[in-house]
């Protein structure tokens, strides 16, 4: 598997994640790291980041991890804990771990820090993999 091919196609294949500012810096086996600066157009009311920046900033770590195995896949359960908020400025760094392969049902976890390595938040993602290989 190329990890850095398979990296680029995912970058430029996620026009949420683009979107968002979202981007995927590596791909191996079973892991993915994902990052996000937060921008005042991810702030929510209350002037810290919106839950929906970590959410999907998690989402697509641990899709990008499940990637690595060279199939598509869909998100099927996700739980994702918020423990302190980012604020405006912050680089968020996600790591995404494979916890369980499957034949069918993967399972990964995923924590995300800060520029200063503070842990922000922490969840568990079960994806559902399809039976179509990602063109590479």
């Amino acid at each position: 598997m190329d990890y850095e091919k398979l990296r680029d196609t995912r970058n430029s294949a996620n026009t949420f994640a683009q979107r968002l500012g979202i981007y995927v810096e590596e791909i191996g086996p079973g892991y993915a790291r994902a990052v996000k600066d937060i921008t005042a157009e991810d702030a929510n009311p209350v002037g810290v980041a919106h839950g929906g920046c970590y959410f999907s900033l998690a989402d697509t770590a641990c899709g990008s991890a499940m990637a690595s195995h060279g199939y598509y896949a869909v998100t099927v359960n996700a739980s994702y804990n918020f423990l302190r908020s980012a604020k405006l400025g912050d680089h968020l760094v996600a790591e995404a771990r494979e916890t369980k392969p499957g034949r069918t049902l993967c399972f990964y976890e995923v924590e995300i820090r800060d520029q200063a390595g503070t842990l922000l938040g922490n969840g568990s993602f079960t994806f559902y993999r399809l039976d179509q290989e990602i063109p590479l």
